[in-house]
């Protein structure tokens, strides 16, 4: 009697232990095809007939080239890189004005001399005092030459070390066609590819005061009054900046962005060009860039709706949940044609960690190119639990 009662406490116990114990947490699992392909064929891209070309849509990691790209004289979409230091050296709000600097005697024989050489320049005077925005207005809106030493010597104590930083600079960002022989780019020397100036300006125009100086049809200084952006589709068509130049070495050259809104969401699109040609060049550069910019025919692609089953939570017990997404249909955009990704990542469950019974969540995540779209999905109903002869099974 007494090794029964033993053995009656031992199963007893063991039972106990088992329905204790806690069970495996449902996983979530993909249940929609891990592959969507954006309707219709992407539009030809309408290169220009001569010099060289780039587009990109960042927010999609699409980048196309015209051909193979060859470093060339770039004019003044060197002031972009210049820009760009400065802000990185004197960070901006893009309605601050930024410290003072005072002009010297120096700098008006320099802006002189370049206004006499028919160069790009503003007029300044001796101890006339420009802030930092004011400085960046006209280095960017007019494409002063005689600004980009001004501001170079400001940040670096000299035009030759400035130089040196544009160059680490543009190495580090990956910009391996490019290098920099001055601040403004007179000297036939500062070379570049399209692609390598779209990198650039991707960069630049996430700095909120970069985008606001290049987004103005004019600007006004103390001495040269107002004076009017040489990128001449500000405000048409959606176009938000960036840089033109132009030099007889370089011909036209322009880097664009514009806005598009394709599926509710807002995206930058950018085109590139250089050594246009023609009557006019910079007419050239502005027809180029804006008929490349013209086709950016992105799709918004339907990926999941509102009530679509995502995904399961699928507990070892066989039960499942369905997941659908948290905040409603999923939209992405795509360039037509191209195949997006999709694959499910956990998120934290929703219930006490180790009971089956629970609402699950996950992310949902959207890929194209370097493009990723992340968005939550969760399940419609708890989990059942599993029975107690799983437990005692299983357990």
């Amino acid at each position: 009697m007494v090794v029964a009662a033993v053995v009656v406490a031992a199963l007893v116990a063991g039972v106990a232990v088992q329905l204790t114990r806690p069970v495996p947490s449902p996983a979530p699992v993909l249940v929609l095809h891990p592959a969507v392909t954006a309707p219709g064929t992407a539009a030809a891209i309408p290169w220009p007939a001569n010099g060289q070309a780039a587009f990109a849509v960042p927010a999609l990691g699409v980048v196309h080239t015209s051909a193979t790209e060859t470093p060339v004289p770039i004019a003044s979409l060197t002031k972009m890189m210049t820009a760009y230091l400065v802000l990185l050296a004197h960070p901006l709000d893009p309605t601050a004005q930024g410290p003072t600097v005072t002009l010297t005697a120096a700098d008006k024989a320099e802006a002189d001399a370049d206004r006499a050489a028919g160069d790009s320049s503003v007029e300044v005077e001796p101890n006339e005092q420009l802030t930092e925005r004011q400085l960046l207005d006209g280095l960017l809106v007019p494409s002063a030459d005689n600004l980009a030493d001004v501001l170079a010597t400001w940040v670096s104590g000299s035009t030759s070390a400035f130089v040196a930083t544009m160059n680490a600079t543009a190495a580090s960002l990956g910009m391996h066609d490019t290098h920099y022989a001055d601040p403004s780019g007179l000297d036939p020397n500062s070379v570049s590819t399209a692609s390598d100036q779209l990198h650039l300006a991707t960069e630049a125009m996430t700095i909120p005061a970069f985008a606001a100086a290049v987004d103005q049809k004019t600007t006004t200084l103390p001495v040269a009054g107002t004076v009017t952006n040489s990128v001449r589709s500000i405000g048409v068509d959606g176009v938000v900046g960036v840089k033109s130049g132009f030099t007889d070495a370089a011909g036209g050259c322009l880097v664009l962005a514009a806005t598009r809104t394709i599926g509710g969401r807002t995206v930058l699109v950018f085109a590139a060009v250089t050594g246009q040609t023609g009557a006019d060049p910079h007419a050239s550069a502005d027809a180029a860039a804006r008929a490349m910019l013209d086709a950016a025919a992105l799709e918004a692609v339907p990926v999941a709706g509102a009530r679509t089953v995502v995904a399961e939570e699928r507990a070892p017990w066989g039960a499942t949940a369905p997941m659908v997404p948290a905040k409603g249909a999923v939209v992405a955009l795509a360039w037509p044609g191209d195949t997006l990704s999709l694959a499910l990542r956990p998120a934290a469950t929703g219930g006490p960690k180790g009971h089956g019974a629970r609402t699950g969540t996950a992310v949902l995540v959207v890929r194209d190119g370097t493009e990723v779209l992340s968005v939550p999905v969760a399940a419609t109903r708890p989990v059942p639990g599993p029975s107690l002869l799983w437990r005692l099974v299983h357990g």
